[in-house]
């Protein structure tokens, strides 16, 4: 979770208002902040990355006047129209095709307006900017740039020196031999040619979403700023320039239009969004029955725009308040401006008791007795790699399910077993010691319309002396222990287990499992070097 640092001397300036250190500290918790180190100047926050007004302490400032009933309703963005103009190639359309921009003029810089400047920058870029992939935002001292500006694709061979470098240098060695460039030069990989901005005067100000030049560097000198952001979405993009712009005004520039040009581009308006609530809604989700004037009162102390229309509640959302998408959110800032200390708890209507779900019964049951036999609960994850659940452990992949744009090899297959899982389990703690007894009780797909899910349990031991027989025994005691069920087993064969060591588990002449020995061959393929047994059933089969 991403953390800001709150300076009390510059908090209680920003406010605008005399506020005790004490207060503060007590009022951000109800802000959704958690509070990770307390220091006599300052206090680190933690915030929730759906609050990306957060990443500054001008945002929080913002929320917190609301709060503490010094400013009420949303802030009103000011940005009057500009002169000057960003035109998108049509270049650029396959790779990163949305630029949008907004000027922020004389302001004032000091070290900690640009540290919080750079810190908002890129928890937007972590955020919102899934890493830079969807979007990237560039930060430029305005007084360097010429008029106007280009955004284009050029060939890797481009040259311009990079931000923090004193030579210039081509974009592939920007690339290969910079921090910033290998760590996100995956993005660019699929295109030959890359995108730049460029000014009139042919000067490179921003390599996206890589990095800028150091012909814009931002210093304490620096009086007013062009902030660009490029994206692959434009709702995203616009949602960053919101959250900057707001920052920026806070901190006492003034804001001013840049017009944007190109295919699929369009000068970015940032204004605010009609949300209506209802105030049933509010009642039966908080139990709160106030009247519509305090539900106004709390969304203003929200800082939403809220007036009474008819029966409804309609709502002003600014547009940096990208975590708004609805009536159910507008109630939880009611509560937030209400005051949740103040929400009064009351007892249900309902006489009936609780309970626990017949499945989470017998699990438990199950898990204990599986305990109780010696064997300690692993939990896996429920998407696998098909190297370790079919590749090594021999198993047939024609039916197996894959996720579309998996990002790890290794969490791409919906599993369908989970013995392969504990036998990697295993594979991984061979500097242990032994006997290892290891069980694990999850979910397993299978095809179907919809996808099929069933709860398995799967159990194995590892030692020099485990068998056939000693798998078996433990595979009786759990079902008759567990389930008062005594099984039967059947000769069958599986290329996980040893040929003639290895049976189908039946119960009412129905298959609900196998058992048997681990596969020499798979024990080689896990690279482990002493006996396992195992089994695996189907759960399922026995609650319902």
């Amino acid at each position: 979770m991403p953390v800001v640092t709150l300076y009390f001397n510059r908090i209680t300036k920003l406010l605008g208002s005399k506020v005790s250190k004490e207060k503060i500290i007590s009022t951000l918790p109800f802000l959704g902040l958690d509070i990770e180190e307390e220091t006599s100047d300052h206090i680190n926050v933690e915030y929730s990355p759906n609050r990306p007004d957060f990443s500054t302490d001008y945002g929080i400032v913002t929320s917190l006047q609301g709060l503490l009933g010094i400013k009420l309703g949303a802030p009103q963005l000011r940005i009057k129209k500009g002169t000057h103009v960003i035109k998108a190639d049509a270049s650029v359309g396959k790779i990163r095709p949305y630029i949008v921009a907004i000027e922020a003029l004389n302001g004032k810089m000091d070290d900690e307006t640009i540290r919080q400047i750079i810190t908002m920058q890129e928890d937007l870029h972590n955020g919102i900017g899934r890493k830079r992939k969807k979007v990237s935002i560039g930060i430029h001292d305005l007084s360097k740039i010429k008029f106007p500006l280009v955004y284009k694709m050029v060939e890797r061979t481009h040259i311009f020196i990079p931000l923090n470098l004193q030579d210039g240098m081509t974009v592939s060695e920007i690339l290969d031999k910079t921090e910033t460039g290998l760590a996100y030069k995956h993005l660019l990989e699929e295109s030959k040619k890359v995108p730049v901005i460029v000014d009139s005067a042919q000067n490179t100000i921003s390599f996206p979403p890589i990095i800028n030049s150091k012909l814009t560097e931002v210093t304490t000198a620096s009086k007013s700023l062009l902030i660009e952001v490029t994206a692959t979405d434009k709702n995203a993009a616009e949602d960053a320039l919101a959250v900057v712009s707001y920052a920026m005004q806070s901190a006492g520039f003034k804001l001013s239009s840049v017009r944007i040009l190109g295919p699929r581009n369009s000068t970015p308006l940032l204004t605010s969004r009609k949300v209506s609530l209802d105030p049933i809604l509010v009642k039966n989700t908080l139990g709160l029955d106030v009247p519509l004037s305090v539900m106004v009162k709390s969304l203003r102390k929200s800082r939403l725009d809220a007036t009474v229309k008819g029966k409804q509640i309609l709502c002003l959302v600014p547009r940096y308040r990208t975590d708004i998408f609805g009536p159910i959110d507008l109630v939880e800032e009611v509560a937030l401006g209400y005051g949740i200390q103040n929400l009064e708890p009351t007892i249900p209507q309902a006489k009936s008791a609780g309970q626990k779900n017949k499945v989470t019964v017998s699990l438990e049951a199950a898990r204990s007795t599986m305990i109780g036999l010696g064997y300690s609960e692993v939990m896996n994850f429920g998407l696998a790699g098909k190297h370790t659940l079919y590749d090594l452990a021999k198993r047939d992949s024609s039916d197996m399910m894959s996720v579309s744009d998996s990002k790890s090899q290794e969490h791409q297959i919906l599993r369908d077993a989970l013995l392969p899982g504990l036998v990697d389990v295993l594979s991984r703690n061979i500097h242990e010691t032994y006997p290892q007894k290891i069980f694990e009780i999850g979910t397993a797909f299978y095809r179907g319309d919809p996808v099929c899910e069933e709860i398995h349990l799967a159990c194995a031991s590892a030692h020099n002396d485990v068998s056939y027989t000693e798998i078996k025994s433990i595979l009786q005691s759990f079902l008759k222990s567990g389930f008062d069920v005594t099984p039967t087993t059947k000769i069958s064969s599986d290329p996980l287990f040893v040929q003639g060591r290895t049976a189908d588990i039946l119960v009412d002449s129905k298959k609900v499992g196998i058992v048997g020995e681990i596969a020499s061959e798979v024990l080689d393929n896990f690279k482990l070097r002493i006996p396992v047994a195992g089994f695996e059933i189907k759960l399922t089969d026995l609650i319902f």
